[in-house]
């Protein structure tokens, strides 16, 4: 859905694949989406482009070259989405923002027009747990993945069990 509304409003989508962890490796792991790229993958559970812990974005260095890899790409949109570790590391990427482009430019690893260009970043949390443990949230994505995964399953065990003259436990 992220990747349909910015194509429709004519923004360019990128996929960070292993979430901070492709963000903080850069290069193939920040990839373009487009319309295409994401047909068929809303019904899915899970994430289909990846998510893995990163020790890494945990600490200011990693979060440096994952600035450091969003500017390369003119980046200053995110849409986090995830648990209480992925939106707390958003919400810590979104505070250090300038001090990270003021130390990137002083040891000239972006030019002036880059820190001018990228001055800020926007960032939007979207809950994406299968806890269900959001104060605020009535449902939050994973759950309902989850939800529906355990009714298809018991839907399909008790058609087979049926089918069988069975009782299945």
């Amino acid at each position: 859905a992220v990747v349909r509304m910015g194509s429709f409003l004519g923004c360019k989508v990128y996929y960070t694949k292993e979430g901070y962890q492709g963000m903080v490796d850069g290069g193939d792991h920040i990839a373009e989406a487009s319309w295409a790229s994401s047909s068929g993958i809303m019904q899915k559970g899970g994430t289909v482009i990846g998510s893995a812990r990163c020790a890494d974005f945990r600490q200011r260095d990693g979060r440096l070259k994952a600035a450091k890899n969003l500017i390369d790409k003119n980046i200053t949109n995110l849409v986090v989405i995830g648990g209480d570790g992925s939106l707390t590391g958003a919400n810590l990427f979104r505070q250090e923002w300038n001090s990270l482009l003021d130390e990137l430019k002083a040891t000239d690893r972006i030019t002036d027009e880059q820190r001018k260009k990228c001055s800020h970043i926007n960032i939007v949390g979207m809950v994406g747990s299968i806890d269900n443990d959001f104060c605020g949230t009535d449902m939050t994505i994973g759950t309902d993945s989850a939800l529906h995964r355990i009714i298809e399953s018991v839907d399909s065990i008790s058609t087979t069990a049926s089918s069988h003259q069975r009782a299945f436990v």
